[in-house]
């Protein structure tokens, strides 16, 4: 692969994502569509559900695939719709690694980048106060006031590691 080229990222699965993962209550599921100023529905509750219980770092297409199974009348426009204000509305992260389609998670409560296999698509979120001081340190030197930033490394596994080597 050269150095420029986008990695092929596999499909992930479940068990491939290493995560920290806030918890949200109904009620506060409720907060974030009034916060945008909607009407709480079934539909717009069940995305949200799916996207907070599911795994994170979702495309719109596997969101849909996954509520489709409980919601057949949930349609893929509406999901993608609706995804798209949550992001508008900073209420969802939408993550582009590698040029990939957009993946999209609950926004955390607290700051995380990512690490993902090349083989497998397994991520690993991780946080690291060296690399953050970094980043700020960079910024001020060219003169930037840091307003957020996506950090996404990529590398092979442990056990994609351990399947080549045996």
């Amino acid at each position: 692969m050269g150095k420029d080229a986008v990695p092929f990222l596999p499909r992930q699965h479940d068990e491939d994502i290493v995560v920290h993962h806030d918890e949200f209550d109904e009620a506060e599921l409720k907060r974030i569509i009034r916060a945008l100023n909607l009407k709480v529905t079934t539909q717009r509750m069940a995305i949200l559900k799916a996207l907070h219980e599911g795994r994170r770092h979702v495309t719109a297409q596997e969101l849909y695939e996954k509520l489709n199974k409980d919601h057949p009348e949930i349609g893929f426009a509406t999901v993608y719709r609706f995804l798209r204000t949550l992001t508008e509305g900073a209420f969802v992260t939408e993550v582009r690694m590698g040029g990939l389609p957009a993946r999209y998670e609950l926004t955390p409560k607290g700051h995380h980048d990512h690490l993902t296999c090349v083989k497998c698509g397994k991520i690993c979120e991780f946080e690291n106060r060296a690399i953050e001081s970094l980043q700020e340190k960079v910024a001020n030197q060219f003169g930037f006031k840091l307003t957020h930033h996506i950090l996404e490394l990529y590398g092979v596994c442990p056990s994609c590691q351990t399947r080549t080597q045996g």
